[in-house]
């Protein structure tokens, strides 16, 4: 499994940095920036300290939604647990998640927001799971370099196993499984029920792989029946 640490839109080249050596410590490599040229100043590659090549191999894009254009799985951090009908977990829950996903999903993409407003709603919606670090309530912060690497710690486990590589088939099953769910919805005549929807489609997320062969093979059934 592919597996990308996407920074969106940071302000301080040091914070960039510092992402940069978390990762290269932890065994991650694929790093993305959205709306930002801060890898590019000195202080980045002065705090980098030997992850200069994570910063010379960054891959820039204008929107987020371009960055994951590509990605079949998306975990987004927020410290705000209230986004809408959406699963949240802690960075200990999310290793077990991804390791089931690691065996059949073939990209995957960790997304860390703004250093001082994080990530919009809109945003927020693109992820298939939110996660965040569990904080003292007096003291409800940790800066971007911190935050990547508590993730890049909990996960290195990913970059330890060589999986198998997914069939193509499988890396698209659960973008495919979205597709579906929206156009059965739009057919039923229910697709103005957001509430619905979006229990729908953000608990997609969470399916393992035999969950969403099944899922497939059920909607199949109900496709050919609606016609």
């Amino acid at each position: 499994m592919q597996f990308f640490i996407v920074l969106v839109a940071p302000a301080r080249p040091e914070n960039v940095g510092a992402a940069a050596r978390a990762m290269k410590t932890m065994g991650f490599h694929s790093l993305r920036i959205v709306d930002s040229q801060a890898h590019l100043e000195p202080g980045a590659r002065r705090v980098a300290h030997g992850a200069g090549d994570i910063l010379d191999n960054v891959t820039c894009y204008p929107t987020l939604a371009d960055a994951l254009a590509d990605v079949d799985f998306t975990v987004a951090t927020t410290a705000r647990s209230r986004a809408r009908f959406h699963y949240y977990c802690t960075p200990t829950a999310l290793l077990g998640l991804m390791q089931e996903k690691q065996q059949w999903v073939g990209s995957a993409a960790l997304v860390f927001g703004r250093e001082d407003s994080g990530l919009t709603n809109d945003e927020l919606a693109l992820a298939d799971i939110l996660t965040g670090v569990p904080m003292q309530a007096d003291y409800p912060s940790l800066n971007l370099g911190q935050a990547v690497m508590v993730y890049c710690y909990q996960l290195a486990p990913l970059m330890q196993v060589q999986a198998e590589t997914a069939e193509a088939a499988q890396a698209g099953q659960l973008g495919a499984l979205r597709h579906r769910l929206e156009k059965l919805l739009v057919t039923l005549q229910v697709d103005d029920d957001e509430k619905l929807r979006d229990w729908l489609l953000q608990r997609i997320g969470l399916l393992q792989q035999r969950d969403t062969a099944m899922l497939h093979t059920l909607l199949h059934d109900i496709e050919k029946a609606l016609k």
